[in-house]
């Protein structure tokens, strides 16, 4: 279990993230459309999983628009946009806001990409949603970077992140 902040207070998540060099874990996840992916439709890309508790706050959305400005100048790699947002609210942020370069996918159903990897929050007012997370993954599917973002409400370490690319 790790423990996190939101606005200065103590709250946990279900577990640790998994280890730099270890393979990412498969998943099922729901795209906007509502068909379903795993890691296999990501064979031989290179993936940014910019992971966050709901595309209608601050933080989140900028984390998106970020990553979303940052992905079309990266080579073989995808920026997948994961949370535990209805697939219908994440497509509307993204289309009301020109985002074409990320993959938004939820984890609504059973919240299991977060128990999975060690993310959810298991208590205060954000229990069952993810903790912001950033995890790189090379094209094999091994972990090259994790960050879990200590105060919830503070963006990611972009460069940190982009940098192992």
């Amino acid at each position: 279990m790790a423990t996190i902040t939101l606005g200065g207070n103590p709250i946990h998540t279900s577990g640790e993230l998994p280890t730099i060099g270890s393979k990412i874990a498969d998943f099922k996840l729901v795209k906007a459309d509502l068909s379903v992916v795993s890691l296999q439709d990501f064979a031989g890309k290179k993936l940014v999983l910019n992971i966050f508790p709901s595309i209608d706050t601050g933080t989140c959305a900028a984390s998106v628009r970020k990553f979303n400005e940052s992905a079309s100048a990266l080579d073989n790699t995808i920026v997948l946009c994961i949370s535990r947002d209805l697939p219908f609210a994440q497509n509307r942020f993204c289309g009301a806001e020109g985002l074409e370069n990320v993959v938004n996918l939820s984890d609504f159903v059973e919240g299991n990409f977060g128990k999975t990897n060690g993310l959810e929050i298991t208590d205060g007012p954000l229990a069952g949603l993810h903790s912001r997370v950033v995890i790189v993954v090379d094209e094999n599917g091994v972990i090259t970077h994790t960050e879990q973002v200590t105060e919830i409400a503070d963006e990611p370490n972009y460069e940190a992140a982009l940098s192992v690319l």
